[in-house]
């Protein structure tokens, strides 16, 4: 009887101490890195679909310019990104993604791989440049 009465009490306080979830608010950069994130996912998959329109909602006008200038025409692409840093200096976000491609033209595969520097503006954030190697200009 005396190790059942004590079974329960390790388990109602257990079952107390562990009952409460407390919830972190999100921090502001918290905020900003994972719209920066989502925001370079959109580009990567509107890119890969050839979608001008998508592309289009999430850069700048210069941004939009500068990545339509750089592209190259391609048949199909598969490219994958890994973020590696976020830096955020007020208004503007810089998000370094690691990135590997393969573009497929008349027959031919290309691949190449690099890491680019994302340079969100605005509100919502948009891309605004590219710096470093531009995953969105090959195939060559």
């Amino acid at each position: 009887m005396k190790r059942l009465l004590a079974l329960c009490i390790i388990l109602l306080v257990f079952v107390t101490a562990c009952g409460k979830k407390e919830v972190k608010k999100v921090t502001p950069d918290s905020a900003i890195t994972t719209e920066a994130f989502a925001v370079v996912e959109h580009l990567r998959e509107a890119y890969v679909k050839n979608d001008r329109a998508a592309i289009e909602k999430y850069t700048t006008r210069a941004g939009y310019l500068s990545m339509a200038n750089a592209r190259k025409s391609f048949d199909s692409a598969e490219l994958t990104f890994t973020p590696a840093l976020v830096e955020i200096y007020g208004d503007t976000v810089h998000i370094y993604v690691s990135w590997n491609g393969t573009w497929k033209k008349g027959g031919k595969s290309i691949e190449d791989r690099g890491l680019a520097d994302f340079i969100l503006r605005e509100k919502p954030l948009k891309l605004d440049e590219v710096l470093r190697t531009n995953p969105f200009s090959k195939p060559d």
